[in-house]
């Protein structure tokens, strides 16, 4: 409490000190700090949630971490941006584009983390039975009420009460659903949302995801993965331990997963800005005349896991089972929310597909069955009918998406004036790019675009989005209400 007192302090003073100098003093730490950080801050906060929301009887609470930054706050009226932290573990307040966004418009950035995600987790077995409070119907109203209780904390520090700042949710992917969702079914709270690559669209059997991979990667690259994969299921049906040990993943006992984990590998270049380091070599090795299992293999272990960061054992059934609660959970808690909730299937399409046919809708249920046990199916119908999908009608939600993002397709990519829609297109415009630049993963600080193959088409969609947050911001200050 002392600390936060301490940077609303700091914040303030250091508005005079701009009007005086120039540039605040501790704007000028910030940059000092901050000029190789891939955090604006990574300080935990604590906030006491209701485990249930829906029932009159369950009186339990758990502890749910949050960040707060303040350094760009405009005291006391300044608007407050909620980054949403989604399906993984949330360290800190990333330093992507949003923070640009704060600077301008004098707004301080909170960020909540996900129930079961890293340390908000309320309980010390991931069981199936424990998981039943893990839904995104529970993280909205665990945003609802961090979203009141901040603000009442923020009025008793300045001394006020009965005040509403302005406020502004964002989130990509599938924390940029739950922001467009929180807008529908919380209009009263929050003054607009950016939905990026926002996966609003439950999907069962999502086979538009391998079609769009099949796009993004061009004719010559598509022709090479789809060769690739059936050479890798012919050395898989003649000698399975050698292909795997080839791949580095002699864990993977079952076939299934190991050819998901091929499959994968090869997503992750489109999807996160890195078609080159796939496509170029692959190309390179065709033309040569070189063994392109070899070759994707040496992509697989160089780049999807040794420089991207990805575990083998995320993919192994058998380590999903894993009901500890401990650093790497999240796999299991993510797969749990699509198996119940949302399916997003990426299963392979009837007809040219990249992705090996063995990766099928079967393959997915009996993996939900095999992990969580009898009975646990995802009801896509329900959650569309809840939410609306692709036709859900709220309002002052924008939409962002990145040309060769395949998550694109369980997105909004249809505009309205009240739902405006952009895609950003570019070579290498994937999955969050108008929020992290490009490529979208590692972190580029600040979001900084100018490694997009097309600068100008991430510029263009920034300035409708800032365009938007301004108009809608102000609607709220004119109505004295965080939305109207």
């Amino acid at each position: 409490m002392k600390q936060t007192m301490l940077a609303l302090l700091i914040a303030f003073f250091s508005q005079l000190l701009i009007i005086s100098n120039g540039i605040s003093t501790s704007q000028f730490f910030l940059q000092q700090i901050n000029s190789e950080n891939k955090y604006l801050t990574k300080e935990e906060q604590w906030f006491n949630q209701t485990l249930d929301h829906f029932s009159p009887y369950d009186h339990r609470t758990f502890g749910q971490r949050y960040y707060e930054f303040l350094d760009h706050f405009r005291i006391p009226d300044g608007p407050i941006f909620l980054k949403i932290c989604g399906e993984s573990a949330c360290s800190g307040i990333p330093n992507d584009y949003l923070s640009v966004l704060a600077k301008k418009f004098g707004a301080a950035v909170v960020s909540l983390e996900h129930r079961y995600y890293g340390k908000s987790t309320p309980f010390k077995s991931l069981t199936t039975g424990n998981l039943k409070y893990l839904s995104s119907k529970q993280a909205l109203f665990d945003l609802a009420a961090f979203r009141n209780f901040y603000q009442e904390s923020l009025n008793v520090k300045l001394n006020r009460s009965n005040i509403e700042n302005p406020w502004f949710f964002f989130g990509t992917s599938y924390s940029g659903a739950l922001s467009a969702w929180f807008r529908l079914k919380f209009p009263h709270l929050t003054c607009g949302s950016l939905a990026s690559s926002a996966v609003v669209q439950a999907v069962y059997s999502f086979s538009e995801f391998d079609k769009q991979v099949g796009e993004s990667a061009g004719p010559e690259c598509k022709t090479t993965l789809q060769e690739i994969t059936k050479l890798v299921e012919a050395r898989l049906a003649s000698n399975p331990k050698d292909v795997k040990s080839l791949f580095g993943a002699d864990e993977l006992r079952n076939d299934g997963d190991f050819l998901y984990f091929v499959a994968d590998a090869a997503v992750t270049a489109f999807q996160y800005g890195s078609p080159d380091k796939l496509c170029i070599p692959l190309l390179e090795a065709k033309k040569s005349g070189a063994d392109l299992v070899n070759a994707y293999a040496t992509y697989v272990k160089d780049y999807y896991v040794k420089t991207f960061g990805v575990s083998v054992k995320t993919y192994d059934q058998e380590n999903l089972k894993n009901t500890v609660v401990n650093g790497d959970t999240s796999d299991r808690l993510w797969w749990f929310q699509v198996c119940t909730e949302v399916a997003y299937f990426q299963v392979a399409p009837m007809n040219d597909s990249i992705r090996s046919s063995k990766v099928d809708t079967r393959y997915h249920l009996d993996l939900c069955r095999n992990v969580f046990g009898a009975g646990i199916y995802p009801d896509v119908d329900a959650t569309n009918l809840y939410y609306g999908g692709t036709k859900i009608a709220g309002s002052k939600i924008v939409f962002t998406n990145g040309s060769q993002d395949p998550w694109r397709h369980a997105s909004k990519q249809t505009s309205s004036p009240e739902l405006p829609s952009y895609i950003i297109s570019c070579h290498n415009c994937g999955h969050g790019t108008d929020m992290r630049g490009c490529p979208q993963s590692p972190l580029v600080p600040e979001g900084d675009a100018k490694n997009c193959s097309s600068p100008d088409a991430v510029r263009r969609v920034r300035e409708k989005i800032v365009e938007h947050i301004d108009l809608w911001l102000s609607q709220c200050q004119v109505s004295g209400r965080s939305s109207m």
